[in-house]
């Protein structure tokens, strides 16, 4: 526990220090969005290519962790619509209660990959992350379209995944590995600069994004859309990985994406689609405070039961 504590601290620490300077105004209201916008297409781009064109990704078992994400994405994705059913919100409440139970904060994720199991955790991350960003969205946008708006086609959606930058970051990554070209030295010692400055940054901006005000507005759908995403996905990528999944390190960093709280950018698709923006806010900045208690109680007692 004392690790895994030990570990994690950096990470929660910078999510305080974001929100808490951002509140005293510093460095000035108008950094925030464009660092977004540095570290979503270039700091975090630039790190997942560096780490993975290095990584060992040929021992990175990438059929286990599809099946692993695409049993629990199918798995929650029945539990929410099947509460839904029973005792339905509003729609456009419901769409956000979604998105808090299924996304995972790739910032945090990231972050924590890299404190508690260095590069090939980080290697195994990236690959989660490729296979997780598309399913996720795909998923996302499906459920606005029968909730909300109809006109939130799928093929937009594959659109927008298609010019993802962590996707693409991911595909280019893997291919200089596999291929055997790796990254020129050139770029490597750029990109190298560049992805030390990505983590504590995104952690700094996920912590500046969040909402206490949103969330002392809000009522019960943050309890439970945290209690889906903190406890019952933990539990569920448990037996996944008692089942289906060999390697031990392979089964930690699923793990520990189960448990991680719901992305920010969640909230930027409950504005664009119709969906409950202030609720999205609430369940955004809900579950990341709660998660700093939640991860590292999952990340010392489920791998027990590995």
């Amino acid at each position: 526990m004392n690790e895994i504590l030990t570990a994690l601290w950096p990470v929660f620490a910078l999510l305080c220090v974001g929100y808490a300077i951002r509140r005293v105004g510093f460095p000035g209201e108008g950094f925030w969005e464009p660092a977004e916008k540095l570290i979503y297409y270039l700091l975090f781009p630039a790190l997942l290519i560096y780490k993975l064109s290095l990584a060992d990704v040929g021992a990175v078992p990438v059929a286990e962790v599809a099946l692993a994400i695409v049993l629990l994405l199918a798995a929650g994705t029945f539990v929410l619509v099947g509460i839904q059913v029973v005792k339905p919100l509003e729609n456009s409440s419901f769409t956000s209660v979604y998105q808090g139970g299924v996304r995972f904060n790739t910032y945090v994720g990231l972050a924590a990959s890299a404190a508690l199991y260095g590069d090939d955790g980080l290697a195994v991350a990236a690959v989660i992350i490729a296979v997780m960003v598309p399913l996720i969205n795909l998923l996302c946008v499906s459920i606005f379209s029968f909730y909300t708006r109809k006109d939130a086609g799928l093929l937009s959606a594959m659109a927008a995944l298609v010019k993802n930058p962590l996707i693409i970051a991911c595909v280019v990554g893997i291919f200089l590995n596999i291929s055997g070209l790796g990254l020129p030295w050139m770029l490597a010692s750029v990109a190298g600069l560049l992805s030390g400055v990505a983590l504590p940054l995104g952690l700094l901006a996920v912590g500046a994004g969040l909402n206490l005000t949103a969330l002392r507005k809000a009522g019960a759908s943050v309890v439970y859309s945290s209690a889906v995403k903190l406890l019952l996905f933990p539990c569920l990528m448990l037996v996944i990985c008692g089942l289906f999944v060999e390697s031990m390190l392979v089964a930690q960093v699923l793990l520990m994406f189960s448990a991680l709280p719901t992305a920010s950018s969640a909230y930027v698709l409950a504005r664009q689609l119709g969906g409950d923006a202030p609720l999205m806010a609430a369940i955004i900045t809900g579950q990341t405070l709660i998660s700093m208690a939640t991860m590292p109680l999952v990340l010392t007692l489920f791998p027990a039961f590995l």
